[in-house]
C-alpha cells in the first residue's frame, strides 16, 4: 500500500507534454476504478464431488494436491486426520468418491482407493507415527464397545481430543469385521499397523469382554459416555428346508475358520448363495483352497451389491456366477448337503432398497449337485444385551444425527445403526460418534447432518456447493487415461493368499495425483493473477489465502471467475456488499 500513498495527480501544462499514445505517464493506483464494479469476484472454495461423497470424510482434493507436490508424509497426515485407516480402506473400501470423480469424462475417475493406499504404504515404509495427542488432556472417561471400524474410529478421535478410552472387544482381537477380510485383499500386517497406531496414542483395549456376559451395564456407570459399536455378527438364515445339514457353512463362519488356520474340508463342488462381498471373499476363498466354486444370486449382475472389481476379479480366478436363481430347498443324504433345490427369478418391481424385487418363475425348478453350501446373505446385530431404554427398530439401533441413543449419556453407531456395510461407512460413523460425545460432554450445542452424510473432525473452510463437470473450464484439461493397478495373474493369485492387488508405484502415484482436476479448490495455477486486466488479483500470505482482491481496482470484470478452471471464484452482486 506504500506505492499508493505516492500516486500523484500529473498536469500537462501544454499538448507537447503529452505522450504520443495512450499510455500511463504515473501511478495508474491513484484512480481506484473499483468504484465502477457492480459484480464482485470472490475466492470461495467449494465441495468437491469426491470429498462430499467419502463416507469417512476426508479431505481427496487436498491430498491429492500433496501427493502431487510429492509431499506425501503430509498428505497421508491429512487423511488420518479423519480416518485412521488409510492402509485398510486403501485396499477394501467400494471407494463411491470415484464414481462421483468429475475426471471420469476426461479419461477414468482417479484412481482415489490406490493413492490412499499409496500414501498408506509410504508411511509404513517410512515408519510414520500418527500425529501426536496435543489436545489438554480431559477428565471425562469414554467406554467405546466394539472393536470394529466404528468402535475403534470413534476412540481414536477421542483419544485425539484428550478424553480416557477403553475399548471393550467380545472377541479375543479387535477389528470386527475387518479381521474377517481375506489376506489376498487386506493383509494382517496392514490391519495390526493401523489398529496398533490406535492402541499406541493411548487407548485402552480389554479384549475377550461381552457386555451382557463379561461386562454389566453398572460396570459402565463410572463412565461419562457410552459408544456402542457391535456391528452385526449374526449370520442370516436361508429359510429353506435341509439348511441345518452338514456341509452348510455361513460365509462369514467359514472366513473366520480360514483366518484361525483351521482346515475346513469343503469337497469338489461349492455354492456360494449371496451378490455382496461377503459372497465374493468366501468364493475366492473356497477357490483358493482348491474347490470348484458356483456363486448363486438371485438378481442380475447390475444389481449385485460387491465392488464391481472384485466381481471382475472372482470371474478371473474361475469362479460361475450363476444369476436369477434362488435356492427353494438344501437337499441332503445321511444328514449332509447333497445339492441345491434353485428356482428361476425374474425382476419386478423396485423394492425399498431401489433394486428390481427378483420374483420366482413358476415350475422353473431344478437341481445342483454340491458338496458344500456357504450362505452368504448378510448379517444382523446382536441386540440381546441392550437396556430396555435404548430403543431398537427393524433390528437396529436408533439413534438420531448426533448418534444419541434414547438413553443419554449412551450413543451408538456402525452397521448396528445404519447398516451400509462398508469398512469406510463405519469410521466415518465412529467419527460422528466422538464428535457429538465431545459436544455433549462440553455442553456444546451444533448442528450435524444426517446419517447419509459425513463429517468432519478437521473442516477446511469451503462452501457446501459440491462442483460438477459442466462448472469446471475444461479448457485447460486435456482427455488422458486412468492407469491400471498392477495385480498377480490369475493363474497365480488362486495357489495361495497373497495380496492381488499391488497397487500404484511412485512415479505412477504421482501423475494420477497430477491427472486430479482439483475440483472446487485452488490450487495456485496462478490463471486469475495472469489473466486480471487490472493487476487486481494479489498474492496471500496463507495457505488459507494463496489470492486476495484488491477490490479498490477489480472493476469486476469476471475475467478470473471464467478463467478459473476448477470453479474456485465465484461471481455476486455488489450490491451485497458493505463497501469498506
Amino acid at each position: 500500500m506504500k506505492k499508493e500513498t505516492e500516486a500523484k495527480v500529473v498536469t500537462f501544462t501544454s499538448e507537447a507534454e503529452m505522450p504520443m499514445m495512450p499510455a500511463s505517464v504515473a501511478s495508474t493506483l491513484y484512480n481506484k476504478t473499483g468504484s465502477w464494479r457492480y459484480m464482485r469476484p470472490l475466492y470461495a472454495n467449494q465441495t468437491p464431488p469426491c470429498n462430499a461423497a467419502c463416507p469417512a470424510g476426508e479431505d481427496i482434493v487436498m491430498y491429492l494436491q500433496l501427493t502431487a507436490q510429492g509431499r506425501y508424509a503430509e498428505a497421508w497426515q491429512t487423511i488420518v486426520r479423519e480416518n485412521p485407516f488409510p492402509g485398510v480402506c486403501g485396499r477394501v473400501c467400494p471407494h463411491p468418491c470415484e464414481s462421483e470423480c468429475n475426471r471420469e469424462h476426461l479419461g477414468g475417475a482417479i484412481a482415489i482407493h490406490c493413492q490412499e493406499r499409496f500414501l498408506a504404504d509410504y508411511a509404513a515404509a517410512h515408519e510414520l507415527d500418527l500425529p501426536a495427542v496435543d489436545a489438554p488432556p480431559r477428565e471425562e472417561r469414554v467406554a467405546v464397545v466394539g472393536a470394529g471400524p466404528a468402535g475403534l474410529s470413534c476412540a481414536y478421535h477421542l483419544r485425539r481430543m484428550g478424553y480416557q478410552v477403553t475399548v471393550f472387544e467380545a472377541k479375543e482381537q479387535p477389528g470386527g469385521m475387518m479381521r474377517l477380510i481375506p489376506e489376498y485383499r487386506l493383509p494382517r500386517k496392514v490391519l495390526e499397523r493401523e489398529i496398533g497406531a490406535i492402541v499406541a496414542l493411548g487407548v485402552e483395549m480389554k479384549t475377550g469382554v461381552r457386555l451382557g456376559v463379561d461386562l454389566s451395564w453398572e460396570d459402565l456407570q463410572d463412565y461419562a459416555a457410552v459408544f456402542l459399536a457391535v456391528g452385526q455378527s449374526i449370520s442370516r438364515e436361508l429359510g429353506v428346508p435341509g439348511e441345518d445339514a452338514a456341509g452348510v457353512l455361513h460365509g462369514i463362519e467359514f472366513l473366520a475358520q480360514v483366518k484361525r488356520g483351521q482346515k475346513v474340508g469343503l469337497g469338489q463342488k461349492v455354492a456360494v448363495i449371496g451378490g455382496g462381498n461377503t459372497a465374493m471373499d468366501a468364493a475366492r476363498t473356497a477357490r483358493r483352497l482348491g474347490a470348484e466354486v458356483t456363486i448363486l444370486y438371485r438378481r442380475s449382475r447390475a444389481e449385485m451389491p460387491a465392488i464391481d472389481e472384485e466381481v471382475n476379479e472372482t470371474l478371473d480366478e474361475g469362479v460361475k456366477i450363476e444369476f436369477l436363481c434362488a435356492p427353494v430347498a438344501v437337499l441332503t443324504e445321511n444328514g449332509r448337503v447333497r445339492g441345491l433345490r434353485l428356482t428361476r427369478m425374474e425382476l419386478g418391481a423396485p423394492d425399498a432398497s431401489g433394486r428390481r424385487r427378483p420374483v420366482p418363475v413358476a415350475g422353473s425348478e431344478y437341481e445342483l449337485e454340491f458338496d458344500t453350501v456357504i450362505p452368504a446373505l448378510g448379517q444382523v446385530a446382536d441386540l440381546s444385551f441392550l437396556r430396555a431404554e435404548v430403543q431398537t427398530e427393524r433390528g437396529r439401533i436408533i439413534t438420531d444425527e448426533r448418534t444419541a441413543t434414547a438413553c443419554p449419556p449412551v450413543f451408538a453407531g456402525g452397521d448396528a445403526v445404519t447398516a451400509f456395510g462398508t469398512v469406510t461407512a463405519a469410521v466415518g460413523s465412529g467419527k460422528r460418534a466422538a464428535l457429538a460425545i465431545d459436544c455433549f460432554l462440553r455442553g456444546i450445542e451444533r448442528p450435524f447432518p444426517d446419517l447419509a452424510h459425513n463429517v468432519q473432525a478437521a473442516p477446511r473452510r469451503r462452501d457446501p456447493t459440491v462442483v460438477r463437470f459442466e462448472n469446471l473450464n475444461t479448457a485447460y484439461f486435456e482427455e488422458e487415461p486412468r492407469p491400471q493397478e498392477r495385480q498377480l495373474p490369475a493363474a497365480e493369485r488362486v495357489t495361495s493368499f497373497a495380496e492381488v492387488n499391488q497397487g500404484y508405484g511412485e512415479e505412477v502415484a504421482l501423475n494420477e495425483a497430477r491427472r486430479c482436476f482439483s475440483c472446487g479448490t485452488c490450487n495456485e495455477c496462478d490463471n486469475c493473477l495472469i489473466f486480471c486486466p487490472d493487476v487486481a488479483v494479489l498474492r496471500g500470505d496463507s495457505d488459507d489465502e494463496p489470492f486476495v482482491f484488491n477490490y479498490d481496482y477489480c472493476k469486476g470484470c469476471g475475467i478470473c471467475v471464467s478463467e478459473c478452471p476448477r470453479h474456485a471464484i465465484v461471481f455476486e452482486e455488489e450490491v451485497k456488499f458493505t463497501k469498506t
